[in-house]
């Protein structure tokens, strides 16, 4: 199975490295990533996923893959374009590519235990890469905080309950916690540790599948 990089490296990862800069430092807004490579057929993440670490990971980096993703060859061809160690312990990966489901855990597997940091050290932690099937700006979980004039929206599907949880759990520990960036087909957003997370009143949820 074949994983095309980017075409031109240097140019693409930075434009790449902008739209995440911008995402992280406005919780809750959208980029469209272009001109990146498709993931082939088969594969279990979109464009702006394979984009995100393309542009983020290289040989210092260690990757945890939840099993639900690590389809069509995805881990062999990370390490072959990047040379990021893959990891099998979730505590010492600087980035974890996961799905909803994946932080919810199971009666036979208890929900994976990412690093998150110290008061002296808070960057060191994992930050989380997750696959969502919708990602819009119309639904039932409100953010705001740093970045974010009043209020934003958000919409990550169904089934996102323990990621918006596990993500609004980080105010009680700040400045520990998990930053996370949310892709969907070739759309990103950003939800960093520092954005505070409520449900809002109304479950009414405006779903628009991202491209």
């Amino acid at each position: 199975m074949r994983w095309n990089a980017f075409d031109t490296p240097v140019h693409d990862s930075q434009r790449v490295y902008r739209q995440l800069l911008s995402a992280m430092a406005e919780p809750g807004t959208f980029a469209q990533v272009s001109g990146a490579p498709l993931a082939p057929p088969g594969a279990a993440i979109g464009t702006a996923c394979w984009a995100t670490l393309l542009t983020l990971c290289d040989l210092d980096t260690r990757v945890w893959v939840s099993p639900e993703l690590n389809a069509a060859g995805l881990g062999e061809a990370l390490t072959f374009h990047t040379g990021a160690r893959q990891t099998d312990r979730p505590e010492e990966a600087d980035f974890a590519l996961v799905i909803p489901a994946t932080l919810e855990g199971s009666a036979e597997c208890e929900a994976p235990a990412f690093q998150e940091g110290s008061d002296t050290y808070p960057d060191r932690s994992t930050t989380l890469l997750v696959v969502l099937d919708c990602l819009d700006a119309a639904g039932p979980w409100t953010l705001s905080g740093p970045g974010i004039p009043g209020r934003r929206r958000l919409d990550v599907g169904q089934g996102g309950e323990a990621l918006m949880m596990r993500l609004a759990a980080n105010r009680a520990r700040f400045p520990r916690g998990l930053d996370a960036i949310l892709t969907c087909g070739t759309r990103l957003a950003a939800v960093p540790r520092s954005t505070r997370i409520i449900r809002s009143a109304s479950e009414e949820v405006d779903v628009c599948m991202s491209p």
